[in-house]
């Protein structure tokens, strides 16, 4: 194997525990929740934890990475990555699950961005599609298989094994980076410590904001932390402004294929997390099937997903990024849809339907999206733009969780839960399709992402 595979299977490794980490964990909410007495209200914090985590990390990794070097920083993430999922299967409290996910999302954001960074510098051109769709295969074969997976582990060992399980994938990574990686350092300015704090305690006030929003009688508290959160945005607007290696460099997205794919992961990816937890809770709660048969719907979407990401990759630079953005979305959002009219268990063949749907759209968009968005950029450029690819990427899965989960409660007051769960899936499907207006107008001013 040579070195740049090497490299991209450290990566790749990487990406795949984060991604389990992710929607692993979601389908062992139901039994978190019984057992550390949860309400559900705060529940979101099992994954809210782990995306500040690597929100305060990622920005730095790539500075630690220049100071002492890839190889200890992608061994030591995975490491502390290993330690910090036992201490989250041994935790007896919501307080130290959080404080672990937290621990654990700071270990693999030192890891992602600093090995997509590498590979991106070692695949240039026409081959960055090629490596793009190895990425996107594993961003959505790890949730078509972990779900299922996690579904049999809590219905036949405990919720903590979810934990657990991951630590063999993290140790070899660990060795992997050890044995593999060269000294390998990473151009890039000191780190921005003012601007990480802005970012993160913004970040950290909208999720309790939202959170509180779920909570009967907390409107005055949830709008004083959705105020706090804009003034810190503002606050680090300015900041931005001001400082000239600033965390999160704004101007990058004056790029036109990285803002259309930005926007395009919340639609697809962010929006599935909401839908996809929500539908574990409605399969389970409403509809009474178990974990492991929750989980196996994911099997067909990760199946459609890694059909249409093979064919994508190849017709990549064929059909161009707004045909692919178009196709995708309405797949995708036809695929929520379907999950409205499911009423009884009987239903099977329409929730196999949804969830292929959803597949073939969401691996076609998320793959055109990771291809497009890093397409222009070299070298430092790289880093910098991979730290707004990755902030966005996990932000788009927290913020889809939180809106949706608010929603269903907000809507829940007045319908019944069945029909709270059907409105929010029909919402969902028409916010899924909110980017084709961005698409259609780039394509009409002829914008550089029409070019292939």
């Amino acid at each position: 194997m040579s070195y740049r595979y090497r490299i991209a299977a450290i990566f790749l490794l990487g990406f795949f525990i984060d991604c389990i980490n992710i929607f692993m964990s979601a389908i062992a909410l139901p039994e978190i929740a019984g057992q550390l007495h949860i309400v559900s209200g705060s529940l979101g914090w099992v994954a809210n934890s782990y995306i500040l985590g690597l929100t305060v990390i990622i920005p730095v990794s790539g500075w630690l990475a220049a100071r002492y070097g890839a190889r200890p920083v992608l061994a030591g993430s995975m490491l502390l990555f290993s330690l910090a999922a036992l201490g989250c299967g041994v935790s007896e409290t919501f307080g130290s699950l959080v404080l672990w996910r937290f621990i654990q999302g700071m270990a693999g954001g030192m890891l992602i961005p600093v090995g997509q960074a590498l590979t991106f510098n070692l695949f240039k051109g026409r081959e960055r599609a090629t490596i793009s769709t190895l990425i996107m295969s594993v961003a959505l074969i790890a949730p078509a298989l972990s779900p299922m997976l996690g579904g049999m582990v809590v219905d036949s060992l405990s919720w903590r094994w979810i934990f657990w399980c991951n630590i063999p994938f993290s140790l070899m990574a660990a060795v992997l980076a050890v044995s593999w990686v060269r000294r390998e350092t990473l151009s890039v300015s000191k780190p921005d410590i003012r601007g990480i704090l802005l970012v993160c305690l913004s970040l950290t006030t909208v999720l309790l904001g939202l959170s509180r929003l779920a909570e009967a009688g907390s409107v005055i508290p949830a709008a004083l932390w959705l105020s706090a959160s804009l003034v810190l945005a503002l606050g680090y607007l300015f900041h931005y402004r001001h400082h000239p290696y600033a965390v999160i460099d704004l101007s990058l997205l004056r790029n036109s294929r990285l803002r259309l794919s930005v926007v395009v992961y919340y639609a697809v990816p962010g929006i599935f997390t909401g839908v996809n937890l929500l539908n574990i809770f409605y399969l389970q709660q409403c509809l009474h099937f178990s974990a492991e048969r929750c989980g196996a719907f994911m099997l067909l979407y990760g199946g459609g997903a890694l059909v249409a990401m093979l064919l994508c990759g190849r017709f990549y630079h064929r059909l161009g990024a707004v045909t692919l953005f178009s196709f995708g979305l309405v797949m995708h959002a036809a695929g929520i849809a379907l999950l409205a009219l499911v009423h009884t268990p009987e239903q099977v063949m329409l929730l196999n339907l949804a969830y292929l749907l959803m597949g073939v759209g969401g691996g076609i968009s998320a793959n055109t999206a990771q291809t497009s968005a890093l397409a222009d950029f070299h070298d430092e450029q790289m880093t910098r733009a991979s730290v707004i690819w990755n902030i966005n990427r996990q932000l788009s899965f927290s913020l889809g969780a939180a809106l949706f989960t608010l929603l269903f409660t907000l809507l829940s007051s007045h319908f019944s839960a069945v029909q709270a769960y059907r409105q929010v899936f029909i919402i969902a499907a028409v916010a899924g399709l909110i980017p084709l207006w961005m698409i259609f107008r780039l394509h009409r001013y002829k914008d550089s992402l029409c070019q292939n």
